[in-house]
């Protein structure tokens, strides 16, 4: 466990003393959690209950555009929603018992992608990201809805895109703590590639666990899904706070990126490429926090009346 010293002068017979007072460090890490399109706050409260267990402060939101804000849902942009994360994170790092300097931002699909944003803007030490989405930096200003007409979004995530040309991937590369990304095998959302662009955009971070969610979709619609991820999730924040607690030293990124590792894939499965990671954890799956995007409704025509 992390400590506090303070040296003090101890009063005595003809004069002080030296000495020092060694106590545990009082403050806790703080975790904030960003859902995705279509979501809700709601959906990670119990998630955070589980993080908030391991001593951790844990703070959800609602993104304006969704719940008691859901009028604006087709005309807010990505520019009010990223200042939304900015004004959880300002308070969550106001919370008298917050330690600034250990904080975790957890995000799924859109809200991975607000999340990688907000890196650059501020000091995180540690995200995770869940099927972390992928939009074009024109537009900013325009509604969030809107992308999905004037951006071919399915094309664009099929590719594996290049940091320089993307904000979020950017802010990326400028990360140094670690991170954890997760995808779902059977994702018509966010495919692999769209991750994989993430991974290789990390090249400063101390270290990276990548990690394919079997038998997943973009949602993590099945029950099975829905608790690999909540252990994998909770296991691999388990492990940083502990290693942050005890000093413990961070492995280092390997060099070989993760979109190569799929090239030189026979199959073009996606096993872990060789990331320095924790112990190994089954994966994990959470809330359908896109079901209400276009693409969603695309990909399940039957849901489109709904």
């Amino acid at each position: 466990m992390a400590t506090h010293e303070e040296s003090i002068q101890i009063p005595t017979e003809g004069g002080t003393i030296a000495g020092t007072v060694i106590m545990p460090a009082t403050k806790l890490p703080g975790v904030l959690f960003v859902h995705g399109w279509g979501g809700s706050q709601q959906q990670y409260h119990m998630r955070a209950r589980e993080v908030a267990a391991l001593g951790c402060v844990c703070m959800t939101f609602d993104l304006t555009g969704h719940a008691g804000t859901s009028a604006q849902y087709e005309t807010v942009s990505r520019n009010r929603n990223l200042a939304d994360v900015l004004a959880a994170y300002d308070m969550l790092i106001r919370h008298p018992e917050v330690d600034r300097n250990a904080i975790a931002v957890v995000g799924s699909s859109y809200g991975g992608y607000l999340a990688a944003v907000l890196s650059e803007l501020r000091p995180v030490r540690w995200m995770a990201f869940r099927a972390p989405a992928l939009y074009m930096d024109s537009g900013w200003d325009s509604p969030k809805r809107q992308l999905h007409k004037d951006q071919d979004l399915v094309a664009y995530r099929r590719k594996v895109v290049a940091p320089d040309t993307n904000r979020a991937l950017r802010a990326c590369t400028n990360f140094k703590g670690d991170i954890l990304v997760v995808s779902s095998e059977h994702d018509a959302i966010v495919p692999k590639t769209a991750v994989l662009s993430y991974v290789d955009a990390c090249v400063q971070a101390s270290s990276i666990t990548y990690r394919e969610l079997k038998n997943a979709d973009h949602g993590l619609s099945s029950e099975d899904s829905q608790r690999a991820y909540g252990k994998l999730l909770v296991g691999w924040l388990r492990e940083m706070i502990t290693e942050a607690r005890a000093g413990a030293p961070i492995s280092a990124r390997p060099g070989k990126s993760a979109s190569a590792a799929l090239e030189a894939s026979a199959d073009g499965g996606l096993e872990p490429p060789s990331l320095p990671t924790a112990e190994t954890t089954p994966p994990v799956t959470i809330e359908n926090d896109d079901e209400n995007d276009p693409q969603v409704i695309a990909a399940a025509p039957a849901r489109a009346a709904e």
